[in-house]
């Protein structure tokens, strides 16, 4: 695991994950029926090349009402599980496999086998991960595509609603896991087709347009 020193949600962090696919995007790469590679895999890559390709305005990156939610009581968040679990949490910015491939956002790490995603809901969805009492759906290929970006052993995730009791469990490798790793391989593939035609549009018209200015 690589680890860029940013703070979450800054311009450097933004900057560093542009084309790269992340954890946070993974159930856009997985089927959750089939367990396959999603169809809707491409539409993804080309948000991805033109992340990687298109100037790049940070004003385009807009922090949704959730967001802004999340940022405030995340601190709270991360001091309660702290306390409680007496674990060394340590926040960390944006991490990349060793390859650079994939990427993930982890809320903190925790120790050195560990990490934690903290989510901070509206009371209603945070009542729901409470009666639950599993990892959310929504979430599943976040925390399991952390692990595989990561390499650690587990990912406690975490919900949190002021008022109301917090909700933990500890996430480990299984075989949602390798599925997974095996769909993102069968994604970077697709990925790499699909930018060489990218570039390989660009460089000819680049040439085109050489030919059409360079005289006689």
């Amino acid at each position: 695991m690589i680890i860029h020193d940013c703070p979450q949600l800054t311009p450097q962090w933004w900057q560093a994950r542009r084309g790269i696919p992340t954890s946070s995007s993974f159930h856009r790469i997985l089927t959750a029926k089939t367990m396959q590679l999603s169809k809707s895999a491409d539409d993804y890559i080309c948000e991805l090349l033109a992340e990687k390709y298109a100037p790049w305005d940070e004003d385009n990156e807009i922090l949704t009402k959730p967001m802004l939610h999340g940022l405030e009581c995340e601190p709270e968040s991360r001091a309660w599980y702290a306390l409680m679990t007496d674990e060394d949490v340590k926040q960390i910015g944006f991490c990349t496999t060793d390859c650079g491939r994939f990427g993930a956002s982890p809320d903190s790490a925790v120790g050195d086998e560990g990490g934690l995603e903290l989510k901070c809901p509206m009371p209603k969805t945070h009542l729901s991960y409470l009666l639950g009492n599993k990892l959310p759906d929504d979430y599943k290929a976040q925390v399991h595509g952390q692990l595989v970006v990561t390499g650690w052993k587990w990912v406690d995730f975490v919900s949190y609603a002021r008022g109301l009791p917090p909700f933990k469990i500890r996430v480990e490798p299984d075989e949602y896991t390798e599925a997974l790793r095996s769909a993102l391989e069968q994604f970077w593939l697709r990925y790499q087709q699909l930018e060489k035609m990218i570039v390989d549009m660009v460089e000819g018209s680049h040439l085109e347009i050489e030919a059409k200015l360079t005289p006689g």
